[in-house]
């Protein structure tokens, strides 16, 4: 059959295509910016007609109303990454909270750990030959699209065409609905002194040729600023945001040197502004692979000069890292750091490196000032990145190397860089500790 008719004999309208969620069905959507709102919008209206569907999905940018206390007998939440829409289901009780590498999860979709009844995903219009693209997430999208019994898409004429592996015959989708609406964007970060010094301490260790892998905020953002007299710079990471866009337009970024897909920047989903997106559209220097490509560690460690940075929560005396809780409350998830980390550690030039960045004290909504330095992790909070994979805490006062350190001169590196309000008191845990002057 032409693919335009199965298109056609596919199409309708949102209200009609959720009617395929049936109670009791696991529907997951695609990640972040690739989360369709006009299908999940048009599910929630319909809450009345499911019992105890589970909602599934990563990075949420939605309003995340089926998490809401009132539709607890209709959805249920069993988030693989809890977010401001998520967090609070999870908190009374009503909602889940599932602990996985971001590499893993379209192995645990084929497996069938992550079932998947009904996938829900954001889509550009087909092209001449009857393809879509998934545009801005890849990552387990297309893993999902092959397992799931049903899959619907939204089909948004705004959606940027991304090289790789990208592109679903209409065949493979089996209802379509169609919208034409901005993709939610993130704004820019406000950038701030303290920002600019801790990007400015990483750049210290970043070579000329390195390949980059780059979270999304402020403190990334400012590593990339304090780029701009590097040389021949590549990425591979999970995301890139806008302020890849300034480098690669200054020449900076140029993947020439990269070990592995020279040439190309490689990422699994996009997240940041319109200029991204328009960035990315048929731009042939940008490949889009799935996720359990793009983090594999194995993958990973055939980039050369690879160096990681991310963030966390806190940091104890002994570089255990946590990234991903606070106490026993979920605040986020693990997404791929632990994925770079561990593929920094085994790069085959052996100069990769893993960088956690972060100002060195955090506040309350009172104003009170809180160590992310301290000599033991909270009660109840999971460690994300364990002491034996921890490389480099950097604060705005100073870099803290980890990596072959005993557990007194790792306590002694991480104190040096705490923040100037907590040091003493840091220093007489220190001496309780080990039975030691600092």
């Amino acid at each position: 059959m032409d693919w335009k008719q199965i298109y056609k004999e596919r199409l309708c309208t949102a209200e009609e295509a959720v009617k395929c969620i049936k109670s009791g069905d696991k529907v997951a959507f695609a990640h972040a910016v690739a989360e369709p709102t006009v299908l999940v919008d048009a599910m929630v209206a319909n809450a009345k007609a499911y019992k105890n569907v589970e909602i599934n999905h990563m990075v949420s940018l939605g309003k995340g109303e089926y998490s809401k206390v009132e539709y607890k007998d209709n959805f249920r939440v069993n988030s693989w990454f809890a977010g401001a829409s998520t967090r609070g289901c999870m908190a009374q009780g009503h909602g889940d909270f599932t602990p996985v590498f971001f590499h893993e999860i379209p192995g645990y979709i084929r497996k069938g750990l992550f079932k998947i009844n009904v996938f829900m995903v954001t889509v550009s219009p087909p092209d001449d030959h009857g393809f879509c693209c998934v545009g801005v997430a890849c990552d387990y999208t297309m893993q999902a699209i092959e397992s799931a019994d049903i899959v619907i898409a939204e089909v948004d004429d705004q959606v940027p065409v991304v090289y790789g592996d990208a592109f679903v015959h209409v065949s493979k989708i089996d209802k379509f609905v169609e919208s034409s609406r901005p993709l939610p964007e993130l704004g820019l970060p406000n950038i701030g002194e303290t920002e600019l010094t801790i990007g400015r301490y990483c750049a210290e260790l970043i070579e000329d040729g390195a390949t980059l892998q780059l979270g999304i905020g402020a403190i990334p953002d400012a590593v990339l600023h304090a780029l701009k007299d590097k040389k021949d710079l590549g990425i591979h990471s999970e995301m890139i945001s806008d302020g890849v866009v300034d480098l690669y337009e200054a020449g900076i970024v140029n993947n020439s040197q990269k070990g592995l897909n020279r040439g190309k920047m490689i990422v699994a989903f996009l997240m940041g502004t319109k200029r991204l997106y328009d960035f990315a559209d048929h731009n042939p220097a940008i490949e889009m692979r799935t996720v359990d490509y793009v983090n594999h560690p194995v993958i990973v460690a055939q980039n050369t000069k690879l160096v990681s940075i991310n963030s966390c929560i806190s940091v104890d005396f002994m570089g255990q890292i946590v990234s991903d809780s606070i106490g026993i409350k979920q605040f986020s998830g693990v997404g791929g750091q632990v994925d770079f980390i561990r593929g920094a550690s085994m790069s085959l030039d052996g100069k990769g490196i893993a960088i956690i960045a972060m100002p060195a004290a955090t506040k309350k909504k009172d104003g009170t000032l809180i160590s992310k330095i301290s000599p033991y992790i909270d009660q109840g909070a999971a460690v994300t990145t364990s002491r034996n994979d921890s490389d480099y805490i950097i604060t705005e006062y100073g870099i803290a190397p980890l990596k072959g350190k005993t557990l007194k001169d790792r306590a002694r590196n991480l104190i040096n860089v705490a923040h100037p309000n907590f040091r003493d008191e840091l220093k007489e845990e220190f001496e309780k500790r080990f039975n030691a002057k600092f």
